[in-house]
């Protein structure tokens, strides 16, 4: 079809001075199949050895499309995975953990040292801890025997009067020893001293003479007692 094409219009196609073009000897001669050889054969010279401008401009318009149908199909690569690039230096990294580290000792050792650094608690008053022995006390009044139930509210009054204010040695007094030590004692009004005079006689006649005492007379015990812890007397 080419070569119909080139001699129709190599035959029509005039030259400069009007006569018909004839193909170019050295062209057509030209040897392969390349694009570029084939556009070659298209073009057309004059009589006059002039290249006919109408034949040229033929020729070009089918190299780009022969060219584009002779041409070795290109590979196309796949896309390239993406690639993870940390956005910060070492340098950077390193300095903010040896910051996060010290900010984190720093903090222990803040909370140490509030720890050491707390007062220690008050310590409890004579009259709360002899409130609080008189209170569990009531809650076995009924579980205890009166026998021991004497000795129990007696030790716990006896104490109250040797760590309070009176600074009495009695734990280790019998009783008519500690009613005469607290006979002259300012720190003892005539009502406690009354008090705890009815108090420890009825403790020593359930401990030494055996009364048949009952859960009755051990509640007697228990509220003279807190009567006078109640008193102020710490």
């Amino acid at each position: 079809m080419m070569r119909h094409l080139r001699a129709n219009v190599g035959a029509n196609a005039p030259g400069r001075d009007g006569t018909p073009c004839r193909p170019s000897g050295e062209q057509s001669e030209a040897g392969g199949d390349s694009a570029s050889s084939r556009a070659g054969r298209l073009a057309a010279l004059a009589p006059d050895g002039t290249e006919c401008r109408p034949y040229r401009s033929l020729a070009l318009a089918f190299a780009a499309p022969l060219a584009a149908l002779t041409a070795e199909p290109v590979e196309i690569k796949d896309i390239a995975p993406p690639v993870d690039v940390f956005p910060y230096p070492l340098w950077m990294v390193v300095v903010a953990a040896v910051l996060a580290l010290a900010l984190l000792g720093g903090l222990v050792w803040l909370v140490v040292a509030m720890f050491k650094n707390r007062p220690a608690p008050a310590p409890l008053s004579a009259t709360v801890i002899a409130m609080r022995a008189l209170e569990k006390l009531r809650t076995q009044i009924k579980d205890i025997a009166p026998y021991q139930f004497s000795i129990a509210v007696s030790d716990v009054l006896r104490t109250f009067i040797s760590n309070a204010k009176f600074r009495l040695p009695a734990t280790n007094q019998t009783s008519p020893e500690f009613l005469a030590a607290i006979s002259d004692s300012p720190s003892f009004s005539e009502a406690d001293r009354s008090l705890l005079a009815g108090f420890l006689e009825r403790c020593d006649m359930i401990k030494f003479a055996r009364i048949d005492a009952t859960a009755e007379d051990s509640a007697k015990l228990l509220e003279s007692a807190i009567v006078f812890v109640r008193g102020g007397h710490a």
